[in-house]
């Protein structure tokens, strides 16, 4: 199995993040790429291969011109008014209040985010599209060869929106694979993601659709970040209906409970039809995530591979989440390993 990985993935790296009210070093860092890579040349991963230059082609397909055009100029605009910190949001358009953009780029920033704890830097966009990149090699190489590819991909995104940023991503890496291979010919698509959070922004991008049916395993909404998406309830609207599946579940669930949804998440995937696959692979389901409340084993991502593998479809893993940092490298090719046993 081919890595598709770019280094360019450093330039991103905030200085604090907001957590339980205060500051504190970023959850998501650069670290955690470090521990994967070690842990894919320690088992005989070698095939890492730096992705072609991003193409924007279907990028923009899912994703708004504008808010695209916020993530190149954000910085700028942001140095220009006079801050001296990190693009931070501060305020938002929440209920009964205007929905229409600001001029000022302190206004912008929060018409833009979802969530306060991503800030953006002066190389936040290259390392977005970087990431990007290694997703759209990763499904290049598996749309031309079969089989299967991992992006290992920093930051993620599948928390970003058609036009929002936040939960550390900017660029919705999964749905623009799924888009890809769409583009390719497959009739249809399946995303399953198995990071602790709910991919609220991979649900947003295909809740209208009926040719990608996106599969989610993750924390009750009514316990967990994103909160406000990941209910059972929601299974897509118009031609989407019943193409959207959450299995939220509750803090302190072990493998026993999590299996079970993962196997009910691929009997859905299968009843679909799917002809191709994204996962997108976060490990923070893990017992000692320190974000997260699920009490997987490293000994259970192996078995969650293994279970996927027997979709017998081409496959792209797109890393996502996972900040037990130093087990984050042995959870994360676990996943591959029993995917490939």
């Amino acid at each position: 199995m081919k890595t598709f990985f770019s280094e360019s993935h450093r330039l991103h790296f905030p200085q604090a993040e907001l957590s339980g009210g205060q500051f504190v070093t970023p959850y998501e860092r650069p670290s955690r790429i470090e521990y994967i890579l070690n842990r894919l040349k320690d088992r005989q991963f070698k095939n890492i291969i730096t992705p072609d230059a991003i193409d924007f082609e279907s990028i923009r397909r899912l994703h708004d011109p504008n808010y695209l055009e916020f993530l190149d100029t954000a910085w700028g605009e942001w140095k220009a008014a006079g801050f001296a910190g990190e693009v931070i949001a501060t305020s938002y358009p929440v209920r009964r209040m205007s929905q229409r953009v600001p001029n000022n780029i302190d206004g912008k920033v929060g018409y833009y985010c979802l969530s306060s704890e991503t800030a953006i830097t002066a190389g936040s966009w290259k390392a977005a599209q970087s990431s990007c990149a290694s997703a759209q090699s990763a499904q290049r190489d598996v749309a031309a060869k079969g089989g299967a590819a991992f992006a290992l991909c920093r930051p993620p995104g599948h928390h970003a929106t058609s036009d929002m940023f936040g939960g550390y991503c900017f660029i919705n890496n999964a749905s623009v694979v799924a888009e890809m291979f769409r583009m390719d010919g497959a009739a249809k698509v399946a995303v399953l993601d198995i990071d602790f959070h709910h991919g609220n922004g991979t649900q947003d991008i295909f809740y209208h659709r009926d040719d990608v049916f996106y599969a989610s395993l993750h924390g009750h909404p009514e316990d967990a970040f994103p909160y406000f998406s990941g209910y059972a309830d929601e299974c897509g609207i118009g031609l989407g209906e019943g193409m959207n599946a959450n299995f939220p579940m509750r803090p302190g669930i072990g493998y026993d409970v999590w299996g079970k949804a993962l196997q009910d998440a691929i009997k859905r995937i299968q009843d679909f039809g799917a002809e191709a696959l994204v996962i997108s692979l976060g490990v923070d389901a893990f017992k000692d995530d320190p974000i997260s409340f699920f009490k997987l084993e490293s000994e259970d991502f192996l078995r969650a591979g293994q279970e996927i593998a027997k979709l017998k479809l081409p496959t792209v893993f797109i890393m996502e989440g996972g900040y037990a940092v130093e087990a984050v490298g042995i959870n994360t090719v676990n996943v591959l390993e029993g995917y490939l046993s």
